[in-house]
């Protein structure tokens, strides 16, 4: 909105901005330059292209131990399956029974978490 002193009157303008994805990709690097910078949280390091013109990355430590636990994490179960087995048993001959006290506790203990993480 554009305000006019001059008489008081409040003019409105509208603007509308059409914006098109680009006819080809952007160039990774600019033309001419021989080298690339990787960061690995140390001083940029130059690294020297690859003959196809492809770009190379190298990740740092911690993202290396990230893919490791990651890799390793999805090979385990996600329950112990003895465990499981031994409920489903318990459930089936009608032994199984349910304590809502501790339910109750490990619920109030789970969100109480959970506010202290927010904060």
């Amino acid at each position: 909105m554009l305000n006019d002193p001059g008489n008081g009157n409040i003019q409105t303008e509208r603007i509308i901005v059409k914006i098109d994805k680009p006819g080809k990709p952007l160039p990774v690097s600019p033309a001419g330059e021989k080298t690339a910078h990787v960061s690995t949280g140390k001083a940029n390091q130059p690294v020297a292209p690859s003959q196809s013109g492809s770009t190379s990355v190298s990740l740092g430590t911690k993202a290396t131990q990230l893919q490791s636990m990651e890799s390793s994490m999805a090979n385990s179960p996600v329950a112990n399956p003895n465990k499981v087995a031994e409920i489903k048993q318990a459930i089936s001959e009608g032994r199984f029974t349910v304590n809502s006290g501790v339910v109750a506790d490990k619920l109030i203990e789970t969100v109480k978490e959970l506010i202290r993480n927010k904060g």
